[in-house]
């Protein structure tokens, strides 16, 4: 059998490192594209030591159509594209970056895509299109209503999928809607790495217990939840990196556009996953109740059934097997990859 070789674009970024992971282990090539705004050169080899195989790594940008031209010289056969900003505070700050970056970069991958005539897309989209739930769990026929540009972004450019797909019934979008990703590799060697503060949950908790910060700040004490703190659908980042694998392969056999949700189908709060760090680490996590942030929902869980019918996958790794990853992630990097 002839080995595919996958492009991923924004491979070396917290999500990309362990897709290559699963896609080395797959069989595939992997061929990396990073312009290493938000992510270094060490993550890619990294991969490379775990998985004992080699990766063709390019620096670019997917909106440089010279790079994209370097790139697609060789046959690609299926592309995975991480590539985009994702904060979500900072798309309210900067939107016209995120419009430019995520919606412009995607354009020009599929215009690139569109010369070599190649048809196969898993494209890494996010829960935060549904906005506020209006029911849960969130099922992927809920209606799309984002309200903060980094969520514009990532439905627009579903849209422009489902577009693409329509105009020429050969070929496939995968459209990957996930929920909330933690943890690290087993081995401790790949993991989160935000440059600046934390954005998410998890890497805050986990520079807490390693001393990098005083406390966390749990935003809002007072939601419509059991205990008051917000709940969400974590997701061990294994879990998801095989999904991508398990969504590619079903695009090598099907065509058309698909939206499927990944998460573990179940909400873990705050305080939940603070005491879940706190068993994994054995040691206390100090935080303080702040205000409600503007934008946050109460609770927000996936259902994920569509996800095992149609690409027979489904989360096996828990909460507190995340938290014992993660913290071996944290306790082996303390200061990420430049450590």
């Amino acid at each position: 059998m002839t080995v595919k070789t996958v492009l991923v674009t924004g491979g070396a970024g917290y999500i990309g490192t362990h897709t290559m992971v699963e896609l080395l282990a797959s069989g595939y090539d992997v061929v990396c594209l990073d312009n290493f705004s938000n992510s270094s050169p060490e993550a890619v080899k990294r991969v490379e030591k775990i998985a004992g195989k080699r990766i063709t790594s390019v620096t670019g940008d997917v909106r440089d159509r010279e790079v994209m031209s370097r790139v697609f010289k060789r046959p690609i056969d299926g592309v995975i594209h991480f590539a985009a900003l994702k904060a979500v505070g900072e798309s309210v700050a900067k939107p016209t970056d995120y419009y430019g970056n995520n919606v412009g970069g995607s354009l020009a991958l599929l215009e690139a895509m569109n010369e070599r005539k190649v048809r196969r897309i898993v494209f890494s989209s996010s829960a935060t299109v549904y906005g506020v739930p209006e029911t849960l769990p969130l099922s992927e026929d809920a209606p799309v209503h984002p309200i903060n540009p980094y969520g514009h972004t990532k439905a627009m450019v579903e849209q422009i999928l489902h577009d693409w797909c329509a105009a020429d019934l050969t070929c496939t979008a995968i459209v990957l809607r996930y929920f909330n990703p933690i943890g690290a590799h087993p081995s401790g060697t790949i993991g989160e790495d935000p440059h600046d503060v934390p954005n998410n949950l998890f890497p805050f908790i986990a520079q807490v217990a390693i001393g990098k910060r005083d406390k966390l700040t749990i935003w809002g004490g007072d939601w419509e939840t059991p205990d008051g703190t917000g709940v969400r659908d974590y997701l061990h980042v294994v879990d998801l990196a095989r999904g991508h694998v398990d969504a590619l392969r079903y695009g090598f056999q099907n065509t058309g556009y698909r939206n499927i949700n990944l998460g573990t189908g179940q909400g873990t709060s705050v305080l939940q996953m603070v005491a879940a760090f706190e068993r994994a680490a054995n040691k206390k996590i100090s935080f303080a109740i702040g205000p409600r942030r503007a934008g946050d929902v109460a609770a927000c869980w996936a259902d994920a059934s569509s996800a095992q019918q149609l690409l027979g996958w489904r989360a096996a790794m828990s909460v507190e097997q995340a938290c014992v990853d993660g913290w071996r992630w944290q306790q082996q990097n303390v200061d990420g990859y430049r450590g």
